[in-house]
């Protein structure tokens, strides 16, 4: 297995659909058998569940995981990093905001890299619609804050597009302890502290509507942070990859 993309889906009855269609068609293609799409859905009250089953039907390489309580999209990722077999394992948005062709850029640009990440923020991005400044002005902020706390140098940490080698995708599922919308500052500041090579990535980002992230998620997201440096200032080990790639 080559390559597994987690589709995390809460409550997306109303987009899911779209995106697992292109991204099936695209990589059914290119990949054949070779790759494989993880639907995790999350504490759905709506037809997601349903509509996401119907999809799969008499498709071997579609795999669908409910987990019935909340568990967050941190925790529903970890779940699909637990269960993924591919060489490659990576995430994207139920939203389809950064659609098939440009997480494919991703798969293409990891090459020597442990990891790559895609990126609204740095050169050769581009997002459409243009975000307005209540966006941008929160966005800064909360980088602003990622980078003073925890010295992370990416310009955008929170984009829902990432890819990691096998051994990597491993070690970040059984060390994760953030679930909620801070996860990714989690994931990256573990593959910081042990010296994997993540890049840093272009791409083409649309901007949906519907958003599940609330001005409450990013304050909850911030409290979340605070306290798990804290926690890491505290502790007097950090977990290391017990194999390192060579």
């Amino acid at each position: 297995m080559k390559l597994s993309i987690i589709i995390p889906a809460y409550n997306e009855e109303k987009r899911i659909f779209k995106t697992l269609k292109e991204y099936y068609s695209f990589f059914i293609e290119r990949l054949g058998n070779e790759f494989e799409l993880i639907i995790v859905t999350n504490n759905c009250n709506d037809n997601t569940l349903e509509i996401t089953k119907k999809f799969s039907k008499d498709k071997k390489n579609v795999i669908i995981k409910d987990i019935p309580f909340y568990t967050g999209k941190g925790g529903a990722i970890i779940e699909g990093f637990r269960i993924a077999h591919g060489e490659l394992i990576g995430f994207v948005d139920a939203d389809n905001s950064t659609n098939s062709e440009n997480f494919h850029k991703l798969v293409e640009n990891i090459k020597n890299f442990d990891g790559i990440i895609a990126s609204r923020k740095i050169k050769g991005a581009k997002i459409d619609p243009k975000r307005n400044l209540s966006k941008n002005s929160s966005s800064y902020l909360f980088m602003l804050f990622v980078k003073i706390i925890f010295g992370l140098k990416y310009k955008d940490t929170q984009c829902g597009a990432k890819l990691f080698k096998k051994d990597i995708a491993k070690f970040i599922y059984e060390n994760l302890t953030e679930k909620g919308w801070e996860f990714d500052v989690n994931l990256l500041y573990l593959c910081k502290k042990n010296n994997f090579k993540i890049r840093e990535y272009p791409i083409y980002w649309t901007d949906c509507n519907g958003s599940k992230l609330t001005n409450l998620d990013g304050i909850k997201s911030i409290l979340n942070l605070t306290r798990y440096r804290i926690k890491l200032i505290s502790s007097t080990k950090s977990p290391k990859l017990r194999t390192k790639k060579v």
